[in-house]
């Protein structure tokens, strides 16, 4: 079975496709929005793409890592990005997908949320992922989410 978690940015969408049967992460990608579209249009192509990604990837279970209710930099055309995530989740043929913020994920993982924190940031490897410092923070959160939609 294919996972898929997804980390959405204003200007991108970062995933990352788990393999159960191999148990690795087989991609992880940084989808970039063409920052001459409008955002009707950009919200379109995200759709498109997530659903391309579904099919193409034969997700069986998703995630997404939606942003924090407390943030401080609240972005609105993320919060655009992952209702439209959203839909598109809910359009598609998964058999299950969550939506959660970090305590979600961590639950998800049987971990902490301090910890999820510490492998996000670096100061401790996630050992089930090869090259885990080589990732970004977004990457490393799209991978955790990956990882938690296996339990969604």
């Amino acid at each position: 079975m294919n996972t898929l978690g997804i980390r959405a940015k204003p200007c991108s969408v970062i995933i990352a496709v788990y393999d159960t049967d191999r148990a690795a992460i087989i991609n992880v990608e940084d989808i970039k929005i063409p920052k001459a579209l409008p955002t009707p249009e950009a919200l379109k192509y995200v759709r498109n793409s997530i659903l391309d990604i579904l099919r193409e990837f034969e997700i069986e279970k998703a995630g997404l890592r939606v942003v924090e209710s407390n943030s401080q930099t609240l972005k609105i055309r993320r919060i655009e990005i992952e209702g439209v995530i959203q839909e598109a989740f809910a359009s598609s043929m998964l058999l299950a997908y969550f939506c959660g913020q970090i305590s979600t994920i961590a639950v998800k993982l049987k971990m902490k949320r301090a910890d999820f924190k510490l492998y996000v940031e670096g100061d401790k490897i996630y050992d089930s992922v090869e090259n885990w410092n080589d990732h970004s923070k977004e990457d490393k959160e799209a991978i955790l989410t990956a990882l938690g939609a296996v339990h969604a």
